[in-house]
């Protein structure tokens, strides 16, 4: 037997598996666990048998899967079931196509989309409880992430400009919706989840939406409540473990081609700090905290801000290489991360991509802008929350500059220029 006959089948045959258990255990419906794979493979073998005699049996097929759900959907609101939903029945028709895509398409994308449709029929109770929790000042601003995503980044020209020509209108705002999704990401799951959320998932998806904001309201709370100074500073921690996953990522993005030299100080860095986290959830003695209301990171103007200060940085960065070297570079990382640590991450990985940066010197340049952001938050707490919390606080972003302290002295130097 062909083996790439079989390999499709099977894969149709498990996919179709996949989405009758899902649907066998959600609700009762027109097919389960056993008629959702021959729906599958029916989809794959019209598909081969058409490579020989025409597409007309694809369509065919379809044709006749079409009729046999609607006849089953008009047997079963005979029965008395009055429920109008379609999903499982869309989903038959697809995961027949899915079968047809195994063969005539690319066997990944079928995969991914037979897996896609599994998820979101798994996610129907979280998806409608989201839908429900969107109110209408939300679904403006994501209709105002769709103007800065989908209307405004086409039409911006993708060639340099400005001083140094350091300016790229289209990368520049490319990037603002990289940093705007990652953060509706964050929010995303805080509606989802909103006061369920446990202790350590509040603390990441407060990191994903903005650590600095997580940081403020806390230290706020523990000021009232002092007796929360425990959990306050475990979140807090927490937070910012996030804001070191959100820069690899960024590395990631920007500068794949250099990823492997620039992500391990740096996770060695996420490492130390998810330990320390460790040590402050023992202290935290069981104790629960609701996380606070959190606001749309989606908002244009947030969005804009963002845009001016990565362009600002871009320039500056651009500007000590040139004219005040490795110092210069090293003030504007501290000036940078003191409030932000997506800008100068962006930054600094585009010039690697560019050639105008070395790896090496690019993530000296994020530790330490990491180490002035951990200092910012600090002064922060001091200000805004309770002695004990500082005290804390105070603590664990010690070990924290300890830790990138020592990877920046000890790490191996390469190349700088």
């Amino acid at each position: 037997m062909d083996f790439v006959i079989l390999q499709q089948l099977v894969v149709s045959l498990g996919l179709g598996l996949l989405l009758g258990l899902e649907r066998e255990r959600s609700e009762p419906s027109i097919a389960g666990i056993r008629t959702f794979p021959l729906i599958s493979l029916m989809g794959t073998v019209c598909a081969q048998i058409a490579l020989a005699f025409g597409g007309w049996i694809v369509a065919a097929g379809w044709l006749a899967l079409a009729a046999v759900v609607v006849f089953a959907n008009l047997a079963k609101q005979r029965q008395g079931d009055n429920d109008p939903g379609i999903t499982t029945e869309v989903a038959a028709l697809l995961l027949y196509g899915v079968g047809v895509l195994l063969v005539v398409g690319s066997l990944g994308a079928a995969i991914v989309v037979g897996g896609a449709m599994a998820v979101l029929l798994h996610l129907k109770e979280p998806m409608h409880r989201f839908a429900a929790a969107v109110g209408e000042n939300d679904m403006r601003a994501m209709m105002q992430f769709v103007v800065v995503s989908l209307i405004i980044l086409p039409v911006l020209p993708n060639q340099e400009m400005g001083p140094s020509g350091v300016w790229n209108p289209f990368k520049i705002w490319l990037m603002v919706v990289f940093i705007v999704g990652i953060s509706l990401g964050g929010y995303v799951a805080y509606k989802l989840f909103g006061a369920k959320a446990g202790t350590i998932l509040g603390g990441i998806i407060g990191g994903l939406i903005s650590s600095t904001a997580t940081t403020v309201s806390f230290a706020r709370r523990c000021a009232s409540q002092g007796e929360l100074a425990p959990l306050g500073a475990f979140v807090i921690m927490i937070a910012a473990c996030i804001s070191l996953v959100r820069v690899l990522l960024e590395v990631a993005a920007v500068a794949p081609g250099a990823f492997g030299e620039m992500a391990p100080p740096l996770f060695a860095m996420w490492v130390g700090c998810v330990g320390i986290s460790g040590l402050l959830y023992w202290g935290t003695s069981g104790q629960h905290l609701p996380m606070p209301a959190q606001s749309n990171p989606a908002e244009l103007k947030s969005a804009l801000v963002f845009g001016g200060l990565y362009a600002l940085i871009l320039w500056a960065v651009a500007v000590a290489k040139i004219h005040l070297g490795s110092t210069g570079l090293y003030v504007v990382a501290v000036i940078s991360g003191l409030t932000d640590m997506d800008a100068i991450t962006l930054s600094t990985a585009g010039m690697v991509t560019a050639g105008s940066l070395e790896s090496a010197m690019a993530w000296r340049l994020i530790m330490v802008a990491a180490l002035a952001n951990f200092a910012f938050k600090w002064a922060m707490v001091a200000v805004l929350g309770s002695q004990s919390l500082t005290r804390r606080v105070t603590v664990a972003f010690a070990g924290a500059a300890l830790c990138g302290g020592l990877i920046l002295l000890l790490w191996p130097a390469g190349r700088m220029g």
